[in-house]
């Protein structure tokens, strides 16, 4: 039985630390080349810097030398990844993932490329990587500076380039080239009506396979590819080593539950608020680990003061606000991406059909420094819709994405610089109409009072498909460039008094997605039906409902699943007891909750591949319940055991009754063993647990590996909660959710709240590297300073930098 403890620091002294004083406080001063004039970091008590600085490009200097301070081995591993520089460090077991990684990277006319993000945008890149490198030659000078991991893997950290920030493309939120090789294998199996059992189509819609498409011809090395070219690095004793063979690995079932994936965010107006202000809030999800994907900064300089979060390798704040505006993003499922396929040429494989002849791929030909090998060649290839992402020569195929988040102005989130100054609801709306990549839902907030919500993304347009699935690549399909933004939907202070997103299909009512087809593949709804039940409510509400709601635990899914059972009876001893604690839940998926543990359990593990079994042609079973988090898509299962139909056979009502308790069954029957025969005293925790993995976790000793990892942390919620806790059925671990939220009272800046998971710092020896891993446990905030008496009320750290020349 596997059983996990609560946290030693209770609430009570989670409380005292969020009151106490600081710590006394610490000064140190550096001299760095290439800064203007003086400036200043304070560091807060959790782990906060603040940067003051007095000039506008000094600030995102200073911004870049502090990310650098505290989250260099982190920024430097993104950098080596997006440039595909992973071998120079580790080996030749990674020139695979280095050369697909270059094959994504921007590679288009760079005046374009900053024109796009506006006037001063290279200037503000050129700022922010001079002052990464400032930092990194001081860690040359000092090698104290120099963070645990370069030492533990005996290597040194990298210059950075302006372009570097921009030219990397692989980072960001990708759209939906996975299903529609997905969708095109289980149409070949059986049909595409089959599929909507893996993937519902909203709004509704019947999709088609392209003509000339041969839907069962596609390899498995396509996606295998896609996923090493936008994956994160995994480390393996094998691959340092270099003892693990360069060739793909098969593509894993993911640990993050798809349809789960996400983020929440919601605006509230003056007149439903008890402040008299708005109210905005925003917890984006994304996968956990340590360090944090987001890291909260705030920049002052002349004209301009944001603070909020952003990632670590980029200049400005992404999700904040700066004393005029608050905005917050959650992910808006613009298809952004699509599959092409090839006829080659016999004589040569780097000719391709095009309208009736062949066409010559580009080809790039780039050296890739390996350790200990010297340079090693790698040849890139492109068609003119992309990268090529591999070349079946049994077949005499070859498979590229289009992308248009390969176009200029689509660096993934570079954009924020833009929209981060904004100082009206005009000036934010001009910047969403510029923005790119990823497709967002923007919330905003203004202390007006105005609230609003603006979609921004680059849109192509497909005159004659969907984008649903891959399409032959001969001139038959093709883009027509994409749509203005302001084709997107808007939202401007709304009757009902609030905005919000939590990934779901929210184009409105009556939008003509048959004719612009933005897109049909949306996150699964369940979070969003709850912050729509709570904000919906004929009340006001403060920023401490903003945190509950944050927090909120109720599952819809549930809701609509135990309801089924209602009715239901058994004579078996052991369903009898565990269909009166399912039915009497009041469906909130607390820590302590034992109807929680043996909801979760059944659902996810049990149910799910009962129903793709029940309902799906055998020869697709496999396609569909992959096993691990991919058993169906949740909103579908639901939709079927809510209706059911002929699937089930002659008495759908009966079977699908049947389906239920024989389900059941296994589900008791894991509980019993990991947790006891005792039904009363089970609880979603004992298995349910946060715990955030070095990315070294794997290659260093026992004793390093307490100091990089952090937890577990026993914990409620579900991917499916407004408390999104995604986690993987092997062991309960959460993988993925809102490690940063913040809650923003507009006006009223000192008031607002944030937490960021499991700490502030990238430095595993810091004492801020884990502190906040309680508060974020217990949904606890700490406040989110903004004027200059809070902060130095608060300062634990003071930080000079002064000019070297």
């Amino acid at each position: 039985m596997r059983m996990f403890r609560r946290s030693t620091l209770a609430a009570c002294s989670l409380a005292a630390m969020l009151a106490a004083p600081a710590a006394a406080e610490t000064a140190k001063s550096y001299r760095v080349a290439g800064l203007s004039a003086p400036a200043e970091i304070i560091v807060d008590r959790w782990g906060v810097p603040h940067i003051y600085a007095s000039e506008t490009y000094d600030a995102f200097f200073v911004q870049g030398f502090n990310a650098a301070r505290d989250r260099l081995w982190q920024i430097d591993l993104w950098r080596k990844r997006g440039l595909g520089e992973l071998s120079k460090d580790f080996g030749s077991s990674y020139l695979e993932q280095d050369r697909m990684a270059r094959q994504f990277l921007y590679r288009g006319d760079m005046y374009r490329e900053w024109l796009a993000y506006g006037s001063d945008a290279k200037k503000i890149a050129q700022r922010y990587t001079d002052g990464v490198n400032a930092f990194i030659t001081l860690t040359e000078q000092d090698q104290a500076l120099l963070p645990m991991e370069f030492k533990l893997l005996g290597y040194k950290p990298s210059y950075w380039l302006p372009e570097d920030v921009v030219r990397i493309r692989s980072h960001g939120l990708t759209r939906n080239l996975d299903s529609e090789i997905e969708r095109a294998a289980v149409a070949c199996a059986a049909d595409l009506k089959t599929d909507l059992m893996r993937k519902t189509l909203e709004p509704d819609w019947q999709t088609r396979i392209p003509e000339g498409l041969d839907p069962c011809g596609i390899p498995p090395q396509v996606s295998a590819n896609y996923s090493l070219g936008t994956s994160n690095v995994k480390f393996t004793k094998e691959k340092l080593a270099g003892t693990q063979r360069a060739e793909l690995e098969p593509v894993p079932v993911p640990e993050i539950e798809p349809t789960a994936l996400g983020s929440n965010n919601w605006a509230i107006a003056p007149d439903k608020t008890t402040t008299g202000r708005a109210i905005l809030a925003n917890d984006p999800h994304r996968a956990h680990g340590a360090p944090s994907l987001r890291y909260i900064a705030h920049i002052t300089a002349p004209g301009f003061s944001v603070i909020g979060a952003g990632e670590p390798s980029l200049p400005g704040i992404s999700i904040g606000h700066n004393g005029k505006i608050a905005f917050g993003l959650t992910i808006f499922s613009i298809d952004q991406e699509d599959l092409y396929v090839y006829d080659l040429n016999p004589a040569d494989r780097t000719q391709y059909n095009y309208q009736g002849r062949w066409e010559a791929m580009t080809v790039v030909n780039e050296s890739v420094p390996v350790k200990g090998q010297g340079d090693k060649p790698v040849s890139l290839s492109y068609t003119r819709h992309g990268p090529v992402l591999y070349v079946d020569e049994a077949r005499n195929k070859a498979y590229a994405v289009r992308a248009a988040w390969l176009e200029p102005g689509m660096a993934p989130y570079f954009g924020s610089t833009d929209y981060m100054r904004a100082g009206n609801w005009d000036e934010f709306l001009a910047a969403m109409n510029r923005w790119g990549s990823p497709s967002e839902n923007q919330v905003y907030a203004d202390t007006e009072g105005n609230i609003g919500w603006k979609p921004g993304g680059l849109t192509p347009i497909r005159p004659n498909w969907d984008g649903l699935m891959p399409v032959p690549g001969d001139g038959r399909y093709e883009w027509l460039g994409y749509r203005d933004m302001d084709e997107l939907p808007v939202e401007y202070n709304p009757d009902r008094k609030w905005v919000g997103s939590a990934n779901q299909m929210n184009l409105p009512p009556g939008y003509p997605n048959a004719e612009k087809k933005i897109g049909f593949e949306w996150t699964d709804p369940s979070r969003f039906n709850r912050i729509k039940e709570v904000l919906s409510a004929d009340r006001k509400f403060g920023l401490e409902d903003s945190m509950a709601l944050q927090a909120d635990m109720t599952s819809i899914q549930a809701r609509r699943v135990t309801v089924l059972l209602k009715g239901i009876q058994s004579d078996d001893p052991t369903l009898t007891p565990a269909l009166n604690l399912l039915t009497s839940w009041n469906n909130v998926l607390t820590a302590d909750s034992a109807a929680g543990a043996l909801y979760e359990v059944w659902f996810m593990k049990h149910l799910r591949p009962a129903v793709v079994r029940a309902t799906v042609p055998k020869q697709a079973v496999d396609l569909i319940d992959q096993g691990g988090v991919q058993s169906g898509e949740p909103a579908a299962i639901i939709a079927a055991l809510e209706s059911p139909d002929q699937r089930f056979g002659s008495d759908p009502t009966a079977a699908r009754n049947d389906l239920l308790l024989e389900s059941l069954k296994p589900a008791i029957a894991e509980l019993q063993k990991k947790l006891g025969t005792d039904m009363a005293a089970w609880k979603w925790a004992s298995l349910h647990h946060g715990y955030f993995e070095h990315p070294l976790a794997a290659v260093v000793g026992s004793e390093e590996k307490k100091l990089l990892d952090v937890g577990p942390f026993p914990k409620g919620g579900s991917g499916f909660t407004p408390n999104a806790t995604t986690y993987r059925t092997s062991d309960f671990r959460i993988t993925a959710g809102g490690s940063f939220k913040m809650v923003v009272d507009v006006g009223n800046w000192d008031a607002s709240r944030a937490v960021n998971t499991p700490g502030q710092s990238g430095n595993p020896n810091s004492p801020h590297y884990r502190d906040l891993a309680p508060l974020w446990q217990q949904e606890q905030y700490f406040p989110l300073l903004y004027s200059r008496k809070a902060v130095e009320d608060a300062a634990e750290e003071r930080i000079t930098l002064n000019p070297a020349n």
